[in-house]
């Protein structure tokens, strides 16, 4: 992996992204030029000795950035760390962070890391975190249109709430989607999680 890698993962991505990831990426190699720059789970991580740093990811209507340590460098909500990032959804390089902020984070994770610092324990996050996922438009406004199977997806853990985000988005025709959105939605209302039926009591 190599920072042409980023160079192309940035090329792909939408016009709006394009200013936003390089700007971050500027900020955090100009912050700590011995940053090393990688692509994890598909997406652009800036590692530290060889521990990650930070990373962030494109979608198509927003970008996502966060530290390994999360709140620890920012003093934000850790829990952020699972959907969001840091800096929660970034549609514009105009939302991020002055350079001299960037810069204090940037050194404060890289104290993190000398120091031995093991990062917060965040739920679905685990030892090898995976982008946050979009959510189907469609299966948003079946959540939207039922109150109950709303509620019991809001109450899931980002963990099991992502078994639900792959299942849905992993469905190769629209048919097998609508199938399983609709079965997601049934399953939700009654508080259950997607492998329900393999759990034990």
């Amino acid at each position: 992996m190599s920072a042409a890698e980023i160079d192309a993962y940035i090329a792909r991505a939408q016009p709006f992204a394009r200013p936003i990831l390089q700007s971050l990426r500027a900020r955090i190699c100009g912050a700590l030029p011995e940053v090393e720059q990688t692509l994890k789970w598909s997406a652009p991580a800036f590692l530290y000795r060889g521990k990650i740093l930070c990373n962030m990811a494109a979608f198509k209507a927003h970008v996502t950035f966060g530290f390994w340590h999360g709140a620890m460098v920012t003093g934000g909500s850790a829990a952020r760390m699972t959907a969001m990032g840091d800096l929660g959804r970034i549609t514009s390089a105009d939302q991020l962070p002055d350079a001299a902020t960037m810069a204090a984070w940037v050194d404060k994770a890289r104290q993190l890391i000398d120091d031995g610092v093991k990062p917060p324990h965040v739920e679905g996050r685990g030892k090898h975190p995976k982008p946050a996922l979009e959510m189907v438009p469609a299966f948003r406004k079946a959540l939207d249109a039922s109150g109950a199977a709303k509620a019991g997806y809001a109450a899931l853990p980002p963990s099991a709430q992502r078994d639900y985000l792959e299942w849905i988005a992993d469905a190769k025709r629209a048919e097998t989607r609508d199938r399983r959105i609709a079965q997601a939605i049934g399953w939700l209302a009654e508080g259950k999680r997607r492998n329900w039926k393999y759990e034990t009591c």
